[in-house]
């Protein structure tokens, strides 16, 4: 079985912004674990596991997958919750373009057997999970809600496998596709 999912990737510019950000959101006294900068995306579609002998006909229907390139802004902080936050990220400003390429690759999954999401898709970038809630956390992220991380630009789709290890997720990319004009 392969833990997989569909990313963009974010450019070293945007990720450097993320890793300062980070060193904001340490001064709070919450317990956090914080996402690896490095490995910073934007989720697209999580497959969960998927039988190996099925990566390839996944691999196919994203080959499929077309879109145009796009610039994609970084936003702010925020939480899933502004009163207590179980997860910090950031904010996405791009016209829409990301939701219509997650929009894309659900279409083009779905004839495999994976379900369409339920909930309506928010394209973010996640910092940090809470562990344990603080109220310091608030006012970090509240210095942060106002700072941009960046622009890049989104011009490829990624296949990603995951393995969880104890020191955090390991990333490979299986795939990627260049996304072209529609």
């Amino acid at each position: 079985m392969v833990r997989a999912f569909v990313a963009i990737e974010l450019s070293d510019e945007v990720r450097e912004s993320l890793r300062a950000a980070q060193d904001r959101l340490r001064m709070s006294t919450a317990r956090l674990s914080l996402v690896n900068p490095a490995l910073a995306h934007i989720t697209l579609k999580f497959l969960g596991e998927v039988e190996e002998e099925r990566i390839g006909a996944v691999e196919d229907a994203l080959r499929g997958v077309r879109g145009r390139s796009y610039a994609l802004t970084v936003g702010g902080v925020g939480g899933n919750n502004p009163r207590r936050p179980r997860v910090v990220w950031c904010a996405v400003d791009d016209g829409g373009e990301t939701a219509r390429l997650a929009n894309t690759v659900e279409k083009a999954l779905g004839p495999l057997g994976f379900p369409r999401e339920k909930r309506a898709f928010t394209p973010h970038v996640t910092l940090a999970r809470v562990k344990e809630f603080d109220p310091s956390l608030l006012e970090s992220v509240q210095d942060l809600a106002a700072t941009g991380m960046g622009t890049c630009t989104i011009d490829r789709i990624a296949l990603k496998k995951s393995t969880l290890t104890p020191k955090g997720p390991v990333y490979e990319t299986l795939l990627e596709v260049p996304l072209g004009e529609e």
